[in-house]
């Protein structure tokens, strides 16, 4: 078989699917948005359209499974968008917004959070399909990027206007970042099954979940999204204390047998 003959056998695939690309170049625009809004120091606009990104970025690859409409171009076209909706956006909202009163410290974690991002993505690229689809490996970059958007509305609810003077928040942007890369496992929630019947008391707690959500929005997405990033740390320890525990069990029962 000469090389003509293969070439022609290679089928490229013309044109893209129009509704999850456009999802996802919505989500690229609030990414974008948000790089502006942080230059112009409007710090809850850029976290917000963060959260926005966040919001679209969940909603292509879902709608794209549902109309059967994957592609390998819109996996790779949400990556990119993904590295600059959750990777550079938030990275600038922080670095304007609190990083850098430290001088290159400030600039050196923000690009530390764009690094890790990108390694993030490029990891779990190719691990999909080696990794069990229920947990994550690594902190989501979305949820990196909704902690630092949602830390912004917190601090502004809390009374604080403009930029913000706090050395804690530059090893929390690192620990952020760090956690982007690591091995800690974080619940996926791909085996949820929203559409089958559940408990009544379940829905109960979900509708008083809603009310406590609006009445205290800029708290209540803080938390979720913080908590988010502390569960996998919160997991693994559980576990690690499990496997400790049990292995002074097993000594125990070696000693006395």
């Amino acid at each position: 078989m000469n090389k003509e003959t293969s070439l022609k056998k290679i089928r490229i695939k013309k044109g893209i699917y129009i509704l999850p690309n456009l999802i996802t170049t919505g989500s690229l625009f609030c990414g974008f948005y948000s790089i502006i809004a942080s230059i112009q120091e409007k710090f809850i606009i850029a976290a917000i359209t963060v959260l926005a990104a966040s919001v679209l970025d969940a909603l292509d690859g879902r709608i794209a499974r549902m109309t059967n409409t994957t592609s390998k171009f819109g996996a790779e076209y949400d990556s990119l968008s993904d590295l600059v909706a959750f990777g550079v956006a938030p990275s600038l909202l922080a670095y304007n917004w609190t990083m850098f009163f430290y001088g290159k410290w400030g600039w050196i974690a923000a690009f530390l959070f764009v690094v890790c991002g990108a390694l993030r993505l490029a990891r779990y690229n190719i691990q999909i399909g080696l990794i069990e689809s229920k947990v994550f490996n690594g902190l989501p970059i979305p949820a990196a990027a909704a902690v630092v958007a949602t830390t912004v509305l917190f601090f502004d609810y809390a009374g604080v206007e403009g930029q913000f003077h706090n050395p804690y928040l530059l090893f929390f942007v690192i620990v952020l970042s760090l956690l982007m890369v690591s091995n800690v496992k974080y619940y996926s929630g791909k085996d949820m099954n929203i559409f089958a019947r559940k408990p009544f008391m379940s829905f109960l707690l979900l509708v008083i979940i809603l009310i406590v959500f609006v009445a205290f929005t800029e708290i209540m997405i803080f938390v979720a999204a913080l908590g988010y990033a502390i569960s996998g740390p919160l997991w693994w320890a559980t576990k690690f204390s499990r496997q400790l525990a049990q292995k002074s069990r097993e000594k125990k029962r070696n000693r006395q047998g």
